[in-house]
């Protein structure tokens, strides 16, 4: 989830022309490694592509028209070494129960009613539990035609012309606010301490914190010879961070120059009916001096009308409403059910919470040392906060190839259930709500 390469080609295209050319690079990342994992009454280990970076390859290219001109293009797409393929699961195989707290369907009294209302809970919980990292899924989502599209290049689609007085983009790209988060994350969006895992609702993807990418798109940037630059975005119909909004704005202004990197973006996304949607503010970033480096952020996050509410709406009203009367649950139960499902799945997917991260970096041998701390404040009535630590070794074998090994622990309240993930996927859910994750990494990452 890095900016790294795309911030290396817009560097190069922003320096002075030296003679026309075109030319294309390919590059890529391969990150593999296992995890060792206890977020429950057991140990699980697996092997986790993307750890520290989501492996992915990619096309950049540019060609200089002269006169300050230059066009680029950016086409960087998902890759799971362990598979692949180019989806990712999340890390842990538990349930999430935030958004079906208070679904207790009553049965009236009735045997062949309480089966039926069992039943309806447990299809509603696995309708819910988003199956791969990208965005935002779930069984109901992709049913209704919602979220990803399998589109290859789905980290990066973008073409765009570099002129004198700025660039203009277009396609999927990162959107200014994750650019800051970005900066102020001790393990740049990846492994087991990365502030990533922690930001967003209980609900895990499905209330999501962060726009990381938009589609449908257009960017205008500029950077300036003091180190200041500045981003404007704004998305067309179905663009935000999982494709479904009715228009995207999003904007920052940065710093970087003298060990410092830093910076305020702000991400909002309008719904269908015009209502706002998921609204970040972050401001952070990190300063370097001898052989430190720093790292500070601070974001709030709010949802009070989540895109994916009308979806839910319509997959109880079209299928699972359906099925309970062709299942003989009459029909009063069935009003009675509808007004349980849509007044608790309304108030599970609020999100409003605000997160703040501290972090470190400490050249050490041939490597780095890296820490964070990061606590979320819940504002919802949930009051579910979570707090996480990590601490990990970064070893440089050569240039372009290190070995990590890394340590993260969530600690949960209420309902809860953060688990620590890595770069290419969320880490999931712990077993219970209230429950701490803690994880062992050990990986490798070569960059070509």
């Amino acid at each position: 989830m890095k900016l790294r390469f795309l911030a290396i080609a817009l560097g190069a295209c922003f320096a002075a022309p030296t003679m026309a050319q075109t030319n294309v690079t390919l590059y890529g990342i391969l990150d593999a490694g296992i995890q060792v994992a206890n977020n429950g009454k057991g140990t699980q280990t697996k092997m986790v592509s993307g750890i520290a970076d989501g492996s992915r390859i990619g096309f950049k290219g540019t060609e200089d028209m002269g006169g300050g001109y230059k066009a680029i293009f950016n086409l960087e797409a998902r890759v799971e070494v362990d598979t692949g393929s180019n989806k990712a699961g999340n890390l842990s195989d538990y349930q999430g129960y935030a958004l079906t707290k208070g679904m207790d369907f009553p049965d009236f009294g009735s045997a062949a009613l309480k089966g039926a209302a069992v039943q309806t809970l447990a299809g509603v919980r696995s309708a819910l539990q988003p199956k791969y990292n990208v965005n935002a899924t779930s069984p109901l989502i992709l049913s209704r035609g919602g979220g990803p599209d399998g589109g290859l290049f789905d980290r990066t689609a973008m073409v765009g012309l570099i002129t004198p007085v700025g660039a203009v983009l277009a396609g999927r790209m990162y959107t200014p606010a994750y650019e800051i988060f970005n900066s102020a994350d001790a393990f740049e969006s990846g492994m087991a301490g990365s502030w990533g895992g922690i930001t967003g609702g209980t609900g895990g993807l499905l209330t999501s914190g962060m726009a990381i990418r938009s589609n449908k798109s257009v960017q205008y940037r500029i950077e300036l010879p003091n180190g200041i630059g500045a981003a404007l975005m704004y998305g067309f119909k179905n663009s935000g961070y999982i494709g479904l909004d009715k228009d995207f704005i999003a904007a920052n202004v940065k710093y970087k120059a003298n060990g410092i990197d830093a910076g305020i973006g702000y991400n909002r996304g309008t719904n269908t009916d015009g209502s706002t949607g998921l609204e970040t503010l972050t401001v952070g970033g990190s300063y370097s001096f001898d052989d430190f480096k720093l790292f500070a952020g601070y974001q709030t996050m709010k949802n009070e009308n989540s895109i994916l509410l009308p979806v839910f709406y319509d997959a109880w009203d079209l299928e699972i409403s359906p099925g309970l009367k062709a299942g003989g649950v009459p029909a009063p139960v069935i009003a009675a059910w509808t007004s349980i499902f849509r007044s608790n799945i309304t108030k599970n997917f609020k999100l409003n919470a605000e997160s703040y991260s501290l972090g470190m970096h400490y050249k050490l041998g041939n490597g780095r040392v890296m820490a964070s701390y990061s606590h979320q404040d819940d504002k919802t009535l949930s009051n579910s906060d979570v707090t996480q630590y990590g601490l990990g070794y970064d070893y440089n074998l050569s240039k372009r190839t290190d070995v990590y090994a890394v340590y993260g622990y969530t600690k949960n309240q209420n309902d809860g259930q953060y688990a620590p993930g890595a770069a290419s996927a969320s880490g999931g859910f712990t077993e219970l709500p209230g429950q701490p994750g803690r994880v062992f990494q050990f990986g490798i990452r070569h960059r070509f």
